[in-house]
């Protein structure tokens, strides 16, 4: 019975001796949680003892039920007893104290507390007094100015979506209460474990990468602020089942506790957290019983700022956070129960190092490091440069091409880290970054960025001599020429490449008589799989597992020229008078007369679609294995395979690029395919050693209804032409592209991005495949580039036969250039 009002709030009518009482959850009775107002019972004293106990109870005397020394239950009256209030205790009342404040008995009969009844004297003196000491801080000024600070005794909520930082507003309050002040901090974890806080709180307090932090790196520096946090009075609470009584049963147990901090309460109801759906209101009330209890200020994180929600939790105080889309700034409101907004503070989103910053910080000197001691390693230049493209690397602002934040990050952590070679590699990318004009967002980070790239360009010009200028951050080899003194365009059309390019909307199915629904074919070849597919990994486990894992440098893009080649990147103005930078490859004398084919491949991406392989359901970890099971799909973490000719690139593409310390990659499952047939077919002399993998069950087909009507529409439209094959083109990719948005805030139907990256592999496989079936043959490769272009040097002027020429998937278009005229690209 004591169970079933603990965990379902059931109430149960006991007989005993002829009178009845009420076994009650203590939510019925809020003020038996205070253990030394009523008479209470650990467990084992009261089943003894419950006839006697019902008696009390029946005569309006509550008796409280302890699990230990926690209260867990309430015995109470079920029936008024006529002679609960007599006339003597009507008439009694208490003694007055020195400013005329009285004690009454209160009403027995609803086994109510005393009541104490004070006088507006002494009111004004206890809110003088308590007003004296300051509460604690939030780590933000902005917000402290804003709320006055967490006070004991009160509930404070703060209410955000996912992905807008309500826990970082948690954090900061522990990380200060903690290592600043000195006090006891519970950090109650739903949600986020142990090994998240931690990280965020080392990135935070050092201003290390928090995403590099997952893999166990640390500078020296960060290594200095680990040491120093060891014996911070922080306690993490991460366990299973954590529920509000629970929480509020171990804080007694920390001495001296000055905060709670509950991250988080979740909307959406979720089995395996009592902290989430419709427990939300109990578990609330619990909370703020034992702010009070423990004269304690609990702050509490709920992922939504729905008021009809949030409403029900009746905090003292509540933080509702939103996003400003046009600025790089968080707006904080300040509501008070039963009073409304009392103040708002902005903030500025710190993500890269898990925190918020005032909106308002101190601006940095001219040469101030970026992680590292001033002057240790890096120029000036390098060091300013990093520091205006802090708000787009850390993820606070939006508006630069994946690329370009990728280099510009990169600059930031071989700064922060003292990588004096990276340093050295990353100069002449940046230089044609900075002299490529690239159009920046017109707000004052913008306006910021863009000044300190035209410094930049300035200040390298005249510390280096002129060299090839060339962007190469994603490390793909690069065998080029380039023209000193020309614009560098082509940094600019590399690094939109990059972006995912879609827009708020395109998460939205196409409107009835659009010429090619595209989402819904994709969405409906995905649901009525019958293997349950999941589209979506929930945001809270995107942090873990394999999802940090996968990278776009997964899809093995070979991006490849064959070393006798020279490569130029020359200026070239397209028909609407833009302004790019194309390739031109000249070919030694060797070769002899000929022409250079250009093969582009149809529909790359969709044509993988007709039999990749994918893991619909969640991947497993499935550790070390002994050799590729084709039941499975998944990633995988191999040695690189030894490649030793030299007239076609790796296999792997550029995923042999970006090996870790141990000379290790992480490739799909397509790969992990093609290199087992290289193995039979004697290419390759072993199969790599696979030293970990996620995978789960394997099925090629989750796509296949969606490659089909995509063929059939490209069939038809392809000879409509104009706007009709163009829209199909376009919702095409977006279709594509959901499968795993770049940008937090993008919407989408899906976030699998292994299911991106399979597809994107699949086609490279089969773009490689192709081309090497056609070197068997004898037929000179000359370039291999990203999953659909290919150059083969022809003396006769005809394509290799390996190709099917046509309109249709899987078929090429072929075109015949001399050597030395540019490549064409796009709408070129």
């Amino acid at each position: 019975m004591v169970k079933l009002a603990e965990e379902q709030g059931r109430t149960t009518v006991i007989t005993k001796h002829k009178v009845r009482a009420l076994l009650a959850p203590l939510d019925r009775f809020p003020a038996a949680r205070k253990t030394d107002a009523f008479p209470a019972y650990v467990l084992s004293v009261a089943q003894k003892d419950l006839g006697d106990l019902v008696t009390l109870a029946a005569k309006g005397q509550p008796q409280v039920l302890l699990r230990n020394t926690t209260p867990v239950a309430v015995l109470l009256p079920a029936d008024p007893p006529s002679d609960a209030l007599s006339s003597d205790t009507a008439a009694h009342s208490g003694a007055a104290t020195a400013g005329g404040a009285v004690n009454s008995q209160g009403n027995q009969d609803r086994g109510s507390m005393p009541r104490r009844l004070a006088t507006l004297g002494d009111a004004i003196g206890d809110v003088l007094t308590s007003s004296s000491v300051p509460g604690l801080s939030f780590g933000l000024a902005g917000l402290d100015e804003a709320t006055g600070g967490l006070h004991p005794g009160r509930l404070v909520l703060v209410a955000a979506p996912p992905q807008v930082g309500g826990s970082l507003i948690g954090l900061a309050a522990a990380r200060h209460t903690a290592l600043v002040r000195n006090g006891r901090v519970l950090y109650a974890a739903s949600g986020p474990n142990s090994a998240d806080i931690t990280r965020r709180i080392i990135a935070a307090e050092a201003g290390g990468d928090y995403a590099r932090l997952k893999t166990g790196a640390l500078t020296s520096h960060e290594q200095d602020v680990v040491n120093r946090l060891r014996h911070a009075p922080l306690l993490i609470d991460d366990g299973s089942d954590l529920t509000a009584q629970a929480i509020a049963e171990t804080a007694p147990l920390a001495d001296h506790l000055a905060l709670v901090v509950v991250d988080r309460l979740q909307r959406v109801r979720n089995p395996r957290l009592p902290l989430s759906g419709e427990h939300l209101p109990a578990a609330s009330q619990v909370l703020r019983e034992l702010a009070r209890a423990h004269n304690v200020p609990v702050l509490a994180v709920v992922d939504t700022d729905d008021p009809a929600v949030v409403n029900l939790l009746e905090a003292d105080v509540i933080l509702t956070l939103s996003a400003d889309p046009d600025a790089p700034v968080t707006t904080v409101t300040v509501t008070e129960r039963d009073l409304g907004i009392i103040g708002r503070a902005r903030l500025r989103p710190d993500l890269a190092h898990a925190r918020f910053l005032d909106a308002e910080p101190a601006t940095p000197s001219a040469g101030a490091s970026v992680g590292a001691a001033p002057g240790t390693v890096g120029s000036d230049s390098d060091r300013e440069l990093a520091d205006a493209a802090l708000p787009f690397t850390s993820g606070a602002v939006q508006g630069l091409p994946a690329e370009v934040t990728r280099l510009l990050a990169a600059l930031r952590t071989a700064l922060a880290d003292g990588r004096t070679k990276d340093l050295d590699d990353l100069r002449e990318p940046l230089q044609a970054l900075a002299g490529a004009g690239l159009q920046l967002p017109e707000h004052p980070e913008g306006r910021r960025l863009a000044a300190t790239l035209r410094s930049y360009s300035t200040a390298v010009s005249a510390d280096t001599a002129e060299s090839p200028s060339q962007l190469s951050a994603a490390g793909a080899p690069v065998h080029a020429r380039a023209d000193s003194g020309q614009a560098q365009d082509d940094v600019v059309e590399d690094a939109k490449d990059r972006e995912d390019g879609l827009q708020p909307g395109d998460e939205e199915d196409e409107p009835e008589g659009h010429v090619f629904p595209a989402l819904k074919i994709l969405k409906d070849a995905v649901g009525r799989s019958k293997m349950h597919p999941i589209p979506v990994i929930r945001a809270e486990d995107r942090d873990s597992g394999p999802w940090p894992l996968i990278s776009e440098d997964m899809d093995g893009e070979p991006r490849w020229v064959h070393p006798d080649v020279t490569t130029t990147r020359v200026p070239h103005v397209r028909a609407n008078g833009k302004r790019v930078r194309r390739d031109q490859l000249d070919v030694p004398d060797s070769y002899g007369e000929g022409v250079l084919c250009l093969i582009d491949r149809n529909g790359s991406y969709p044509s993988a679609c007709s039999a990749v392989p994918l893991a619909p359901n969640k991947l497993l970890h499935t550790g070390p294995l002994e050799a590729y099971d084709k039941a499975g799909a998944g990633i995988y973490l191999i040695d690189i395979p030894e490649w030793t000719r030299t007239d076609m690139p790796h296999p792997l593409g550029r995923i042999i690029d970006r090996p870790d310390d141990n000379g290790r990659v992480w490739v799909t499952t397509p790969h992990i395919k093609q290199l087992a047939k290289l193995v039979r077919e004697g290419h390759l002399a072993a199969a790599p050693a696979i030293h970990d993998s996620y995978t789960g069950k394997a099925n090629e087909s989750l796509f296949k209804p969606f490659y089909e009507a995509t063929r059939k529409a490209r069939t038809e439209l392809v000879q409509v032409g104009g706007d009709p094959y163009k829209a199909y083109k376009t919702r095409l990719s977006i279709a594509l592209r959901l499968l795993w948005p770049k940008r937090t805030e993008q919407r989408s139907p899906f976030w699998r991005p292994d299911w991106r990256m399979s597809m994107v592999a699949e086609a490279s496989v089969r773009h490689w495949s192709v081309a090497f079936r056609a070197v068997q043959q004898g037929h000179q490769l000359l370039a291999l580039r990203n999953v659909d272009a290919a150059v083969f040097w022809s003396p006769d002027g005809t394509a290799p036969d390996t190709y099917r020429i046509g309109t249709g998937f899987g078929e090429v278009k072929a075109k015949f250039i001399q050597p030395g005229e540019i490549i064409p690209e796009g709408d070129d």
